[in-house]
């Protein structure tokens, strides 16, 4: 089963994408790169890397809603994932939160515990940390004075190694088409509640078991946020990727088999 679908969270909706089959359920939030194209219509395209899931689980892929307010808060983007999941029925799922995405899900396994069975953290951290908030106005910056494929190119360097965007550079033009948006204003927003954000207070409040998967060498999130992030969460444990960085999911090719095999234990 694939499917491209929207659900109703406030005044406006909240795109997703969902495929398998199983009764169990796990939950994507993705990261910044949200804010620049959405989940919507792309299910065939996002599913290929959870096909060792379809048996047992349904995946869900979610956006941030679609219409963002100014202001608008990592906590509550966390208040409204857990409304777009309510009103969905999932009253229960294994929940992966990657980069901005494992922000919002910090909130979401604080605040509204009941739908969180197990928390996975990927590339994120527990507030905006100086490496954060040099990245991140950096890129805010670029979207007023800078091309598109520059911004594409410095997001590059930031996240991959350097392997991988020598490998990849030739498909960077076409990257740059298929992501630049109309305007910049979703990203900003999302970008904007990166350089506010702070869950250290609610880390404790996290019961779940909960699995932290980060790079030693992550230049946007830093180093240091995946042990900040096991000292704060009771029952956490952490896996960390010799030589990669922000963009490991994209780069270790049993990144989603130690996924699977954290959900299944």
């Amino acid at each position: 089963m694939q499917k491209n679908g929207s659900v109703k969270v406030g005044n406006t909706v909240m795109y997703y994408v969902a495929f398998g089959e199983g009764k169990k359920n796990l939950a994507v939030l993705p990261g910044l790169s949200d804010g620049l194209w959405t989940v919507k219509g792309k299910a065939m395209l996002l599913a290929g890397s959870y096909k060792r899931f379809f048996k047992d689980y349904t995946v869900y892929m979610f956006s941030r809603k679609n219409e963002i307010p100014e202001g608008y808060s990592i906590e509550e983007m966390a208040d409204d994932q857990a409304i777009a999941m309510r009103n969905l029925g999932i009253d229960r799922a294994m929940v992966m939160g990657v980069s901005q995405g494992g922000m919002i899900s910090q909130y979401l396994a604080a605040k509204h515990p009941e739908l969180v069975e197990k928390l996975i953290l990927v590339v994120t951290a527990p507030y905006a940390n100086e490496t954060i908030k040099n990245v991140v106005t950096k890129w805010i910056e670029m979207t007023r004075n800078a091309t598109h494929t520059e911004l594409m190119l410095d997001t590059a360097e930031k996240v991959y190694t350097e392997e991988f965007n020598e490998k990849n550079k030739k498909y960077l033009p076409f990257l740059a088409r298929f992501t630049k948006p109309k305007n910049y204003d979703r990203f900003c927003k999302n970008a904007y509640a990166i350089l506010n954000f702070d869950a250290r207070p609610v880390l404790s409040k996290i019961k779940c078991p909960t699995y932290i998967m980060s790079g030693d060498s992550d230049n946007t999130v830093g180093n240091d946020a995946p042990y900040e992030l096991k000292a704060g969460i009771e029952h956490s444990e952490m896996l960390i990727f010799v030589g990669l960085g922000h963009g490991l999911f994209e780069e270790d090719k049993d990144f989603y088999n130690k996924v699977f095999e954290f959900c299944e234990r």
